[in-house]
């Protein structure tokens, strides 16, 4: 069976792609042998924005430490395998499809979403691994996220907290505040970045609840990191700040600062301001470079706006997004850095906006929007203007594919 084949299999044990709940989970990995129980130190990671660079970020710092360390992140961009990473190692084809298996065995036909069947399986792929510390991705809000099932944490972070995925978590931030807040555990550390005022008052309140040592990210913690980090952008200091404090709070471990300050210019994460190299794709752009972020919300979108403005010169967008977006907010976010906006479908497979509509919604904030059949074609029609950059954004998926395509597959 192939792991594509193993996936597959629990498309059709829940009607819904996503159903928070923590139900489900916990049955399975009880027949599992509570495999939650069997980790090393987990970073629990959640918020709305930047959580796959902190982690990124984490990795980065706890290697350049001498230390090995599991990560579970999501979504993949082009192969499943990027979800899991065993001691700094891609899981390889024949252990996920075996591990797959297992959990489905052990479900016995019992209802579970995709994403607790998967998060199940990384958990038991990391239970018989062994590293020194587990650095654990949020799915989607946190307090009924199905990686929230430790019960105690090393130490769980919250990166910036925005408005995202409104259908499962609402449009109030100080309520999804509240859910990313469920990650922070009894008497455990926890960091956070620093927050607008509604979220700051529902995490601490949070965390004085539960009697946790919380620290916000200050300037100072800031100031320390180098001003240039691995990952570009004033936004990836920030990410990288957090990371680091996240590791000086670990009660168990001494990290020198001298790693972290390694870790912070050594960390790789694809898709986030990333500088494509030459390839089929890339080909298609002419002279101008061509630059790919996954980014899909206002939040994202203002750190990529401030970036661009830093590099100068002219950048064209080329941009596919998910119907569920907030198309609008996202591209009043861009407004300055971007001259014109060429759209295209999303990635096949996944719900995404027409680009007659996207093209529409962009036109409301740039002079020129066109949209088009294809990935290729938009790639043509931005390269003929002659822009210095051009950079596709607005949905992970689509980066995926960017990567497939220009033969830049995660490793």
């Amino acid at each position: 069976m192939t792991v594509a084949a193993a996936l597959k299999r629990f498309e059709g044990l829940h009607p819904q792609t996503i159903e928070l709940s923590l139900g489900r989970i916990k049955d399975v990995l009880e027949t599992l042998g509570r495999p939650q129980d069997k980790l090393p130190p987990v970073f629990h990671v959640a918020g709305t924005n930047g959580k796959g660079s902190t982690c990124a970020f984490l990795r980065a710092m706890a290697e350049a430490a001498g230390l090995r360390a599991h990560v579970f992140t999501s979504p993949h961009l082009v192969r499943f395998n990027e979800r899991i990473r065993l001691a700094g190692t891609l899981i390889k084809d024949a252990q996920l499809e075996h591990d797959l298996t297992r959990v489905y065995d052990a479900l016995e036909g019992r209802p579970i979403t995709h994403f607790e069947a998967t998060t199940a399986t990384a958990l038991l792929c990391f239970s018989e691994a062994e590293a020194d510390l587990l650095i654990l991705e949020v799915g989607l809000g946190g307090r009924f996220d199905a990686t929230n099932v430790i019960d105690a944490p090393a130490v769980s972070v919250i990166t910036p907290v925005d408005y995202d995925h409104a259908q499962f978590l609402g449009n109030d931030l100080g309520g999804i505040a509240g859910e990313k807040a469920g990650i922070i555990k009894a008497g455990c550390p926890a960091v956070s970045a620093r927050q607008p005022k509604v979220c700051r008052e529902v995490i601490s309140a949070k965390a004085k609840q539960l009697g946790a040592d919380l620290k916000y990210l200050s300037l100072e913690d800031i100031e320390r990191v180098p001003e240039q980090v691995a990952l570009i952008g004033t936004h990836q200091r920030k990410n990288a700040a957090l990371a680091g404090l996240a590791l000086r709070s670990w009660r168990d471990r001494k990290i020198s600062d001298a790693a972290i300050w390694k870790g912070a210019g050594s960390a790789e994460w694809p898709a986030r301001l990333q500088h494509l190299k030459p390839g089929p794709l890339t080909e298609l752009a002419g002279r101008a470079d061509v630059w790919l972020d996954g980014g899909h919300n206002a939040h994202a979108a203002a750190a990529i706006n401030e970036a661009l403005d830093q590099m100068g010169g002219t950048t064209i967008l080329v941009c596919a997004m998910m119907a569920s977006k907030d198309h609008d907010a996202y591209f009043r976010a861009l407004r300055g850095a971007i001259t014109e906006v060429h759209t295209l479908p999303n990635a096949p497979g996944h719900a995404g906006a027409e680009p007659d509509d996207l093209a529409r919604k962009a036109s409301d904030q740039f002079d020129r929007a066109t949209p088009h059949a294809n990935l290729e074609n938009a790639l043509r029609a931005a390269a003929a203007t002659n822009p210095d950059r051009i950079l596709i954004s607005g949905s992970l998926y689509l980066a995926g594919e960017v990567l497939e395509k220009n033969h830049e597959v995660p490793t």
